[in-house]
């Protein structure tokens, strides 16, 4: 049975891909708390709650665009496996990027898989499914 406390963080510029995640979640019927930082450096700040109102428990999974202002999607990975602390984080990129340079530099610093946004909400819906799953699995009770 999945642990419905497992807390996820979505680190996403996008009003409209936020909303979709959402949908999504709610869609495929999970009930994970969700959090979202709108940029790399917000994202940082709530995990160490610097600046920025802390996460508890601290996610076990985050949902990571690459296109964001401030501070990349690159940019924070390298931050977080910098940090003794939370460089062991499970990270999913998310990003609408296909570009192989993109891929390359995020499985760089060790991300757990690499997803190209899906045009349509049905498939979204179903990539975040399978994604979900086998992230349920890890974090069953």
């Amino acid at each position: 049975m999945p642990n419905n406390d497992a807390v996820i963080l979505l680190v996403e510029d996008d009003r409209v891909d936020i909303m979709t995640v959402q949908r999504a979640l709610k869609k495929i019927d999970v009930r994970n708390p969700l959090h979202v930082a709108r940029t790399g450096v917000e994202a940082l700040g709530m995990l160490r709650g610097d600046g920025f109102p802390g996460i508890e428990p601290t996610p076990s999974l985050i949902l990571l665009d690459l296109n964001l202002p401030k501070m990349g999607g690159i940019e924070f990975l390298k931050e977080l496996r910098a940090d003794p602390v939370l460089r062991d984080l499970q990270v999913i990129v998310l990003t609408s990027s296909n570009e192989p340079s993109d891929r390359a530099a995020a499985f760089e610093y060790e991300v757990d898989d690499y997803i190209v946004k899906p045009h349509t909400f049905d498939e979204f819906s179903n990539v975040m499914s399978v994604i979900l799953a086998g992230w349920s699995e890890e974090n069953a009770d």
